[in-house]
């Protein structure tokens, strides 16, 4: 007969191996660093684990910190920075980094978290001691731009004001345990209350501007007016002068021809020019009370527009008176 202890025994047994056993054995994935620890310290040998996969450590003493071996960001609230011509600036700005060395990492900052805070912290300053030596104009425009000045007579070109904020990050972040990558300022504006103060100067200048232009194209509108109705007066006046100098040489050629006409033939000129009265005096319904011997019909009744004078009527003797 089975004694029944034994089959409990069994059952114990079996547990506590395979919690001995799970608390042995840990996963590292293709994006995680671990970092084994023994007592709250790195065990020494084997204290960075970055190859993926299943590893053993000693169960119950030694526990797994996982840490991101992928590009991290970092965020910044804006900051207000003072450029060197004592402008305010909104600058909002990042950064990405990547865990160089974990151990350091973990005794420096311990927490992703806590590392975040303090690169932030780095990148306000930072940013702050670079472009606090910057005019507005550089920081806008200039800021991924290297500059080459003068100095002692030689030329010397300096580095961007990003690359020199990159640089003086790593260095503050090398302890702890950590390489930036990249460091970007996303926006720098002016504060909300100094852009619409500059916004309406602008406006206000823009506005003097364009009355200024309409004032100018009014007054060359004007001018252009002016000269345009002076040269048409100009024009008119040398058209009609000139249109009366051919109108008197058409007259004065007109009299000319007709007078050439009348010296070789006046007869034919005479009944020429009355041939136009009759057309002229007697279209419509004009109306004449003329005698029939006027000289105005001398062609009517003669049509060699001779005339001859009637004889004159005779007059009645006056009868005697009757006794």
């Amino acid at each position: 007969m089975r004694n029944p202890f034994t089959g409990f025994f069994l059952l114990i047994v079996a547990i506590v191996v395979l919690i001995v056993g799970s608390s042995a054995v840990y996963t590292v994935g293709q994006t995680e660093t671990a970092l084994v620890l023994r007592f709250g310290e790195p065990v020494p040998g084997r204290s960075l684990v970055t190859k993926p996969g299943l590893h053993f450590k000693t169960p119950f003493i030694e526990n797994i910190v996982y840490f991101d071996n992928r590009v991290l960001d970092v965020e910044t609230p804006k900051q207000e920075v003072l450029s060197s011509d004592n402008n305010r600036i909104e600058v909002d700005a990042f950064l990405r980094y990547r865990i160089d060395n974990a151990l350091l990492f973990y005794q420096a900052a311990r927490t992703e978290q806590i590392a975040a805070n303090q690169l932030a912290s780095i990148l306000n300053s930072s940013i702050r001691r670079v472009l606090g030596e910057q005019s507005m104009i550089q920081i806008v425009r200039e800021r991924e731009r290297e500059r080459v000045v003068e100095k002692g007579g030689q030329k010397v070109t300096l580095p961007s004001p990003m690359s020199e904020i990159t640089r003086l990050v790593n260095e503050e972040a090398t302890r702890l345990g950590v390489k930036v990558i990249d460091v970007r300022v996303r926006r720098a504006d002016l504060p909300a209350q100094i852009s619409e103060r500059v916004y309406s100067r602008m406006q206000t200048e823009r506005q003097r501007e364009a009355a200024e232009f309409r004032a100018q194209g009014a007054q060359r509108k004007q001018e252009i007016e002016a000269k345009a109705d002076r040269d048409v007066t100009v024009l008119r006046a040398e058209a009609m002068q000139k249109s009366e100098e051919l109108r008197g040489g058409g007259d004065a050629d007109r009299n000319r021809i007709f007078a050439e006409a009348f010296s070789k033939d006046p007869e034919f000129f005479e009944f020429y020019r009355s041939m136009q009265a009759y057309e002229k005096g007697l279209m419509g319904n004009s109306r004449m009370i003329l005698s029939p011997d006027s000289e105005f019909f001398r062609y009517f009744s003669n049509p060699a527009g001779n005339t001859t004078p009637r004889p004159p009527r005779a007059v009645p003797e006056p009868r005697a008176a009757r006794p």
